[in-house]
Formats: C-alpha cells, sequence, structure tokens
C-alpha cells in the first residue's frame, strides 16, 4: 500500500444532530463541543492511518467560520495532511446542513497534531513498522 492510498483509507467521516443540549445560549452549536468532535474525529483518523497509540499535542488553528444552529446535522471529516517522524497531521472540517433543505455549508475548520508513543510514552516513528511502498 502506497502512502497516499494509506492516506484515503484513513479518511474519516461523522456526522451527528446538533440537539439543544448540545447548544450555547445563542442557541448554536456551543465551540467546544465542536472542537471536541473534531479532536475525536482526527484522532480516530490518525489512529487508522498509522494504527499507533497516538495522543493529541497541538491545534494550529481552528477557524469558525459559520454559526451551526440548534436543529442542524453536521458532517466532521478528518484527513492526514502532513506525516512528520513521529507526528501525524489532520486536518478536520465540518460541514453544516439544514435538516428540510438541500446543500451544505463548512462551518468549521481546523488542524490537529498527534503524536505516536510506545508502551512507555516515549514518542516513536509513524511509520515504523507499517507496509507503505512506493508512490
Amino acid at each position: 500500500m502506497t502512502l497516499d492510498e494509506r492516506i484515503n483509507m484513513s479518511e474519516t467521516r461523522v456526522c451527528t444532530t446538533v440537539f439543544p443540549f448540545l447548544t450555547n445560549h445563542h442557541d448554536t452549536l456551543f465551540g467546544g463541543k465542536a472542537m471536541a468532535i473534531m479532536d475525536e474525529v482526527s484522532f480516530m483518523s490518525a489512529t487508522r492511518f498509522c494504527k499507533k497509540r497516538l495522543v493529541t499535542v497541538s491545534t494550529d488553528r481552528i477557524d469558525f467560520e459559520k454559526a451551526i444552529p440548534s436543529g442542524s446535522i453536521i458532517e466532521a471529516i478528518a484527513k492526514v495532511d502532513k506525516v512528520g517522524n513521529t507526528s501525524v497531521k489532520v486536518k478536520v472540517e465540518i460541514y453544516v446542513e439544514k435538516m428540510y433543505e438541500d446543500g451544505r455549508e463548512l462551518a468549521i475548520q481546523g488542524m490537529f497534531t498527534f503524536v505516536a508513543l510506545d508502551e512507555d510514552k516515549k514518542p516513536i516513528p509513524v511509520l515504523l513498522g507499517l507496509d507503505i511502498g512506493g508512490e
């Protein structure tokens, strides 16, 4: 399997409905909940990519471009963006769609970085032991 094939196979999508208990006083998705969804889906994608124990070490930037109202459906899409020696950077996009109308819009996007750890919680190469063929 090539690196590109492994990246494509690790793309992860999670959908959920924005119910009132997930919203803030503006009746829109609470920012902290959006970040938790993004961290979880990016973790799943990174883990599917390298099959290693991972921890979140940073978020480069999270842009809240559109408010997500209660009663919406959201889809979080995570895809490996960059592979380092011991780290994996994952891009996450959250799209919002109205339940009873066509179309969807990009609402939030961000980057999450994970580091692979061994049993002693020491960083290890993310690609070590993986079958990565030539491009």
